[in-house]
């Protein structure tokens, strides 16, 4: 678990980084990008920034390539923002929450296309047996006073063929 002090100085390069690219960074390859998260290293020598971008694939290498080129303008900016007596190496990689989120948009839809099927089919079905196999305890007042169902011997296997 990070330290309190390390999570504070992720959250505040997460909001530098954030604004350096949408003020200063003025690539024309760097697409929609949204900051998602930031780790430190326990040292907070290694920051990592998770990013997503909104757009095609194509937009997406775009935008990875701007990050990439952008990367030493950024890091000394943090530095020059928070202080530090050494500034942390960034590192950007792309989120894959967007890309999961889909996955299991997908596989609740096809979730759903089976329950619909499931439905109609049982529109028309009826019950193989009784429609409700299971005693009451109102049933069990209409019971005569010596057919206690407890009472009834059911035969089981045999000691010899246990």
């Amino acid at each position: 678990m990070p330290s309190p002090r390390v999570l504070k100085l992720a959250d505040q390069i997460k909001v530098i980084v954030a604004e350096m690219l949408e003020r200063r960074i003025k690539d024309p390859r760097l697409g929609f990008v949204t900051v998602t998260d930031v780790r430190l290293t326990g040292d907070s020598r290694e920051a990592t920034v998770f990013y997503t971008v909104l757009g095609s694939e194509a937009e997406r290498a775009g935008t990875a390539v701007a990050l990439a080129s952008a990367t030493g303008l950024i890091r000394s900016h943090v530095g020059k923002q928070l202080g530090m007596k050494f500034t942390p190496t960034v590192t950007f990689i792309a989120d894959a929450i967007p890309e999961t989120a889909r996955q299991l948009d997908d596989l609740l839809e096809r979730a759903r296309a089976v329950d619909a099927r499931v439905a109609e089919q049982a529109v028309g079905a009826t019950y193989a047996g009784e429609e409700d196999p299971y005693r009451r305890d109102d049933e069990q007042d209409d019971l005569e006073e010596g057919d206690d169902p407890a009472s009834e011997v059911v035969p089981g296997p045999s000691p010899d063929q246990r």
